[in-house]
């Protein structure tokens, strides 16, 4: 039998390709949820504090400045600690919004459901995307118009204050946060996205953004 180099290089390639892809995964599931297991522990100080919504609004500026540092620093050991920073600042912002959720006559239960629903949206969510190997990047332009429609609204309801726009945009957002989670799995799976630090970000992001228009969603459901 006849060896054939063309297809004996394709094969060490596919094979090194594979076992990168999977190293990318396992180092940003890792990271992942170091930095949510970092953002809850954020979270209870700044509720054991009690650090008004100023102090809040601060620290998630301040959160999303880091970003542009977490993205420049990405590709060095640098990325990581600045990570932690980022998803810190974020955790310890949602410290006034959990106290007054928990405050409600079932606010643990609220809180509870709101965990509950992001866990398994995520698990199930990216067990798919990885289980069936799908390719899901023909969604970007269609979650990237989402995104920019929902930021508008948002926007705009700031001066308009309408209940049901508000309503419809956090459900709007539980929808495009779960297309990103599987846009952004896909992209890792197929090799779109090769920095873990960088996945880790898009994932933590889709999973912060859901649980917290979960909340709100689950919120008006309970007033009502």
């Amino acid at each position: 039998m006849q060896h054939n180099p063309l297809t004996s290089r394709y094969s060490t390639t596919s094979a090194r390709s594979g076992v990168e892809i999977n190293k990318v995964l396992r180092n940003t599931y890792w990271l992942l949820s170091m930095t949510l297991f970092t953002s809850a522990i954020a979270a209870g100080a700044s509720m054991a504090v009690g650090i008004g919504s100023g102090t809040a609004l601060i620290m998630t500026l301040a959160a999303f400045g880091m970003l542009f540092v977490v993205n420049a620093t990405a590709d060095s050991s640098k990325g990581l600690p600045a990570i932690f920073v980022f998803t810190g600042l974020l955790g310890a912002s949602l410290g006034p919004m959990l106290s007054a959720y928990l405050a409600m006559a079932n606010g643990p239960q609220i809180v509870m459901q709101a965990l509950g629903g992001t866990a398994i949206i995520f698990l199930s969510l990216s067990a798919y995307a990885l289980t069936t190997r799908k390719d899901f990047s023909f969604m970007g332009g269609f979650l990237m118009t989402g995104l920019i429609v929902v930021l508008i609204a948002s926007l705009a309801n700031i001066f308009l204050a309408i209940p049901m726009l508000s309503l419809v945009s956090s459900a709007a957002i539980v929808l495009i946060m779960s297309g990103l989670i599987l846009f952004d799995t896909s992209r890792i799976i197929h090799g779109g996205e090769t920095n873990y630090i960088r996945a880790t970000v898009g994932l933590y992001l889709s999973i912060y953004n859901l649980f917290v228009n979960l909340l709100a969603l689950l919120g008006v459901m309970n007033d009502e």
